[in-house]
């Protein structure tokens, strides 16, 4: 059975507040629970899918029908506590992560590094930290293959595109600055496996011992190289 799932739409994705400065904030992208659900419904039919969790809810199996081997196909993943009502979470993170598993959603993967600058959105600060109660929302996304290509991110609280896919002077500071997430060093040591990458070259390359040392920007630039060398490999 070769089953491949769709690219998230701009209306399936969220916003979620990484880390708040006094000069800015980051975001997250993310997908929710219902999201997968209406994606598995409509690929594979409400009927030819199931979950099942397993360690008071820390691990969820996502099993698909396969057709032609007349059998269940399972992924399973782990997840992760949320701060409010613990169990629902855990439940829903663990089927969120096993659906990553399927690789719905998977795109979100290669999101870049979002700063949304100070000017463009609300941040205050009481005794403890700074807080922003802007909403966020993906109201434009596009990709190249399984890549994120095109984003723009709207403020609903200010009325204004607060983002879009593209490096400011700013925010090219910003990427130079920031160390890459642990799901991006994921992406790149993938993609090298994939092109079967020299890691001692290419680590010399970007002047880093490990990969995780890299930054932000060296993320953009990498990736798209690597990315460029398998679509020609792929071609």
């Amino acid at each position: 059975m070769e089953l491949k799932f769709r690219k998230l739409k701009a209306d399936e994705i969220d916003c979620r507040v990484q880390q708040i400065k006094p000069n800015g904030l980051t975001l997250l992208l993310y997908k929710d629970a219902r999201c997968d659900q209406n994606i598995l419904d409509e690929t594979v039919g409400a009927m030819n899918w199931q979950r099942h969790h397993n360690r008071d809810n820390a691990n969820c199996i996502v099993s698909i029908w396969d057709s032609e081997k007349k059998q269940w196909v399972e992924k399973e993943d782990t997840g992760t506590e949320s701060r409010t009502e613990k169990e629902k979470g855990l439940a829903s993170d663990s089927f969120k992560r096993a659906c990553f598993n399927w690789g719905i959603g998977r795109e979100l993967y290669t999101a870049p590094f979002i700063w949304i600058q100070a000017k463009d959105c609300n941040i205050t600060k009481d005794d403890r930290c700074y807080k922003c109660h802007d909403r966020f929302v993906v109201r434009h996304i596009g990709y190249n293959g399984d890549r994120i290509t095109e984003l723009e991110i709207y403020n609903t609280k200010t009325r204004t595109v607060c983002y879009r896919l593209g490096n400011s002077a700013n925010e090219q500071n910003e990427l130079e600055e920031a160390k890459i997430e642990p799901h991006e060093v994921r992406v790149l040591e993938q993609m090298m496996e994939e092109l079967g990458t020299d890691t001692e070259k290419f680590l010399k390359y970007y002047k880093v011992k490990k990969i995780s040392d890299m930054t932000k920007a060296d993320y953009v630039h990498a990736s798209k190289v690597l990315n460029s060398k398998i679509d020609k490999a792929n071609a």
